[in-house]
């Protein structure tokens, strides 16, 4: 049965839930569900990323690459009205409630669709592309997003990942020096490390 968050079409029965919380100061009332990530709360990494992210001066669009329901993605948007947001991930019912959630909070400058990492996106100019990888798909999907998002850059675009050490974080700083030629560790919280490649 294909109950993962990482799916394409989960088959647990759908219990949609509400539910509020404050990211960045904005406050939000998400839609959430079961067959998706974190559905109870926005989890510690998500969170992490958008509350300590230096989202870069210059102007352009930014991606979040596996969305979920939304939480990082769209926090970013409130965040940044003049920007365009893309929302991208793998599983549908997740690209649902995002797109639920954007309505319910008001977020309008938004493109919110399926994609598999990011194999479906066909924009390459983003600013900045931001994500808390599916960990529970794989490495080989983890380090496809890291490879990809080098090509969906701007010059001077950033990439931001939060990734706990535990579950690859060594790894998928290896990957990003590898694909960038650098990376920096921005800040290290709870076994969460937030890292940040540059596109030169």
């Amino acid at each position: 049965m294909a109950n993962h968050y990482y799916s394409r079409q989960p088959e647990v029965e759908s219990v949609p839930k509400y539910w509020e919380t404050e990211l960045r100061h904005h406050k939000f009332r998400f839609k959430t569900d079961r067959g998706v990530f974190s559905n109870k709360e926005v989890d510690f990494g998500s969170r992490f990323l958008v509350e300590t992210i230096d989202i870069p001066d210059v102007a352009g669009a930014i991606l979040d690459v596996g969305c979920g329901y939304g939480p990082i993605g769209l926090t970013l948007a409130k965040e940044c009205p003049g920007r365009e947001v893309h929302l991208v991930d793998v599983n549908q019912r997740a690209i649902g409630l995002a797109k639920e959630n954007a309505k319910e909070n008001e977020i309008e400058h938004v493109k919110i669709y399926e994609s598999d990492t990011l194999k479906d996106v066909e924009q390459t100019d983003f600013v900045l592309i931001v994500t808390n990888p599916p960990i529970r798909a794989g490495k080989v999907v983890v380090h496809d997003i890291l490879a990809r998002s080098y090509e969906h850059l701007v010059e001077n675009g950033e990439l931001w990942v939060v990734i706990q050490k535990k579950q690859g974080a060594p790894s998928a700083k290896a990957k990003m020096e590898e694909v960038f030629g650098h990376v920096d560790v921005i800040a290290k919280n709870k076994g969460y490390y937030l890292l940040r490649s540059i596109k030169c």
